[in-house]
């Protein structure tokens, strides 16, 4: 076995135990502070964020990506002058955050706002002064490092969060511990790898290949996180505040594979192809991809099969058993198959951005934005709330679709095998749901009912 292929077995070992133990972490911390604190703190909290989200979405331009993927990306002056360029990416964020408080707060009205979100500006401008220590573990596939870096860091967020809303159970609890994490952050990730520091430093050539790489990325970033709010704004507008928030809880829960295999995108599919990419051409490089993968995708496939059948339980198990869920129970089933085409390109499209190819992943995020916001209209008008649903389960197969394109245009293409999983997919759900109707279980979309195939939204009829 090569040097590589232990680095990567370990290092999606290490995603994985990562990501599960970040969820599990994440609801328990949430299933205390909602016991603690008052729901009308979550909403402000929560605006104050996916504001700062819009500001990070449409400013981001690859950093982290350009140190792992360049090959100059352990040069100190590369390094640093990315760091400069962090630096002043976190204190124009923070501006922008401070400069827009009074408007959105008059806007909302919510007077909250005025001091909420300029504490979160200064904690984007800290967050700017990290270490690149943490992208140049990745770079090295040192997962394990890293993994244990990002927990530390979230358990004792967490416990600061709620060990101050046991004594004071206002804002100020999440507040103090989201500072304290990047606080922590910051300190940390500078004694990540001794004996090296960033200081102020602006290399032209090296600005200049950040630049290229990362227009792509900051296009794509600025799309995913178009179409990753744009379902919840227009089933808005198409289900009830009760429906559309059961969607939003088993959305997320449904997504939590994708999660996984982002991290394992960023964490070891970019470093390893990246490293093998300097020295092999593509048609060396393909057969080594297409053998690997498997390693991913086999047990994605039968996991994901059971996860599918087993989905309206799972709602059953996490909301409860009460007549509304489980009439909605159908719900998980049919977004959980969005992720099987979605791992496929998420993987891949990994792939692309370690041999330089960022355009393709932007190009899909724009298709994927156009097919939603036409798809969930049309498809709540021909089938109702189940039609909307499969636009959403189905609505990025226009990124799979381009990123295949640019796979076959780089010579990487795996089309043939993803049939060949996707077969083995279709089997194993195919297999596991005759066994579940044998002994009586019914099927995952039993509570399926004629009255959730027709629309009742008078706007979309």
């Amino acid at each position: 076995m090569s040097f590589v292929k232990r680095l990567a077995i370990k290092g999606i070992f290490w995603t994985i135990a990562g990501d599960g133990i970040t969820q599990i972490i994440r609801f328990g911390s949430h299933l205390t502070l909602t016991r603690l604190l008052v729901p009308e703190l979550f909403d402000l909290v929560s605006l104050a964020y996916l504001l700062l989200a819009v500001v990070n979405a449409f400013s981001d331009i690859g950093l982290k990506l350009s140190i792992i993927q360049n090959q100059r990306g352990e040069n100190p002056e590369f390094l640093n002058t990315a760091w400069t360029m962090q630096v002043i990416r976190g204190f124009f964020i923070g501006l922008c955050v401070i400069l827009v408080t009074l408007p959105v707060a008059n806007f909302y009205k919510e007077p909250g706002l005025l001091w909420l979100m300029p504490v979160l500006g200064i904690n984007t401008i800290i967050e700017g002064f990290n270490s690149t220590a943490t992208s140049s573990l990745e770079r090295k596939m040192a997962v394990k490092k890293v993994v244990i870096f990002e927990l530390g860091i979230q358990i004792v967020s967490t416990t600061v969060m709620i060990v101050w809303a046991w004594f004071d159970r206002s804002i100020w609890a999440i507040i103090a511990g989201n500072l304290t994490g990047a606080l922590m952050q910051l300190v940390w990730s500078h004694f990540l790898i001794p004996g090296k520091s960033n200081h102020f430093a602006w290399d032209q050539e090296a600005a200049k290949e950040i630049f290229s790489y990362g227009k792509w990325i900051f296009l794509s970033s600025a799309l995913f996180f178009l179409y990753s709010e744009a379902d919840r704004l227009i089933l808005g507008q198409l289900f009830d505040w009760k429906l559309l928030g059961l969607y939003g809880g088993v959305f997320r829960l449904s997504d939590m594979p994708r999660h996984a295999i982002m991290g394992i995108g960023r964490k070891v599919i970019i470093p390893s192809i990246s490293m093998l990419a300097a020295d092999l051409p593509s048609e060396e490089l393909r057969p080594k991809i297409l053998k690997n993968r498997n390693l991913i995708l086999i047990p994605l496939a039968i996991g994901l099969a059971i996860f599918v059948s087993c989905g309206d339980q799972l709602t059953l198990i996490m909301y409860g058993g009460g007549e509304y869920y489980v009439k909605y129970s159908w719900m998980i089933p049919i977004l959980a198959l969005g992720i099987w085409h979605r791992s496929l390109h998420n993987l891949m499209g990994s792939c692309l951005l370690a041999v330089g190819k960022s355009q393709y992943l932007a190009m899909g995020n724009l298709l994927t934005l156009v097919n939603l916001c036409i798809g969930i209209p049309l498809g709540y008008h021909l089938k109702g709330n189940l039609g909307a649903l499969i636009a959403v389960a189905v609505s990025d197969i226009p990124t799979y679709v381009v990123i295949t394109y640019g796979l076959w245009r780089e010579k990487l293409s795996c089309f043939w095998q993803d049939i060949q999983l996707t077969a083995l997919f279709v089997g194993v759900l195919a297999a596991i749901i005759l066994c579940r109707y044998a002994l009586g279980g019914g099927l995952p979309i039993d509570k399926l009912s004629a009255a959730d195939m027709i629309p009742i939204n008078s706007l979309f009829q």
